[in-house]
């Protein structure tokens, strides 16, 4: 577009007065200041857009033409400005998570119904994958939040932590009865009898297991790798072996007699999982909005 908007603006609003001087009137521009951007407008395109007559000014079939053109277009940006009033009044926004699939249903997912709640206007999306994914897509602005076990490294992040979590490998008694009858071994035998359920390599929570294990000098013999947790405690609970989990979301089973868990000293040292965001970018209103709720929901 080679004119300046403000020309068109005083176009449109001549266009729509047929009359330059309440045109003016409404600008709050003078008379002469409207004359001269429409000839301005005119002389750049070449061609008549009003005729001027006694009772003002009528557009040409040039002008009716470019008149609906501008009007479209100026309804699109009052349609665009409202939209941008309605996201500061209803708090709409669009907020982008990553989380693993156990802290997404058994951490994220109640904060979120809370939030959801009370601002029904919020879009958000939730991207599923292990905690290194996360704090990648973190780095590279392409999600705008994430919920992961605590980094090593903190740099251009904010790590706001929500609970702390313990690891430990749990069984169910009837896989622990059959081992001991097929094999003849106690509990603590299960690293060398037992089949030991864990999630694959490349998994932040499966490299902090396997440095507790190295210290310990314990080397599982059958292991069975799993994608997600979700699947590691299925497969426990089906009785496939002993897996390797987040005792915080499986203390049902352990206080119903589902799983029992496997004695291990001394214990893996707790975890701490919490929010991460970018640190360098200002937050959009809707994730300062989620920030300030969470920080709340898990003070």
């Amino acid at each position: 577009m080679e004119q300046n908007l403000s020309l068109y603006r005083i176009f449109f609003e001549v266009a729509q007065t047929g009359n330059i001087s309440r045109a003016a009137k409404n600008l709050y521009i003078s008379q002469p200041a409207i004359s001269k951007a429409v000839s301005k407008l005119e002389d750049s395109l070449k061609l008549p857009l009003f005729v001027r007559n006694s009772r003002g000014v009528q557009l040409t079939d040039e002008g009716l033409i470019l008149f609906e053109h501008v009007r479209s277009a100026f309804e699109t940006l009052k349609h665009g400005e409202d939209e941008l009033k309605r996201m500061m009044d209803l708090g709409v926004g669009h907020i982008r998570i990553g989380v693993s699939t156990m802290l997404c249903k058994y951490a994220l997912l109640p904060c979120l119904k809370e939030f959801v709640a009370r601002y029904p206007h919020v879009r958000f999306t939730i991207q599923n994958q292990p905690t290194l994914q996360t704090l990648e897509l973190l780095e590279k602005q392409q999600i705008d939040l994430g919920l992961t076990a605590e980094p090593a490294h903190k740099k251009n992040i904010t790590f706001d932590k929500i609970m702390d979590i313990e690891d430990g490998f749990v069984a169910t008694p009837a896989y622990l009865t059959n081992m001991r009858l097929r094999e003849g071994a106690a509990q603590s035998d299960v690293f060398r009898n037992g089949t030991i359920l864990m999630l694959e390599k490349g998994n932040m929570s499966r490299t902090y297991i396997e440095d507790y294990l190295r210290e310990q000098h314990i080397e599982p013999v059958h292991l069975l790798e799993v994608s997600t947790m979700d699947l590691l405690v299925d497969f426990a609970r089906i009785g496939l072996g002993a897996g390797c989990v987040i005792k915080n979301f499986v203390q049902k089973e352990l206080e119903n007699g589902t799983f029992v868990e496997i004695p291990l000293s001394p214990p893996i040292p707790g975890r701490t999982i919490g929010f991460v965001y970018n640190s360098q970018s200002a937050p959009s209103r809707a994730l300062d909005m989620f920030i300030r709720f969470y920080r709340h929901f898990y003070p």
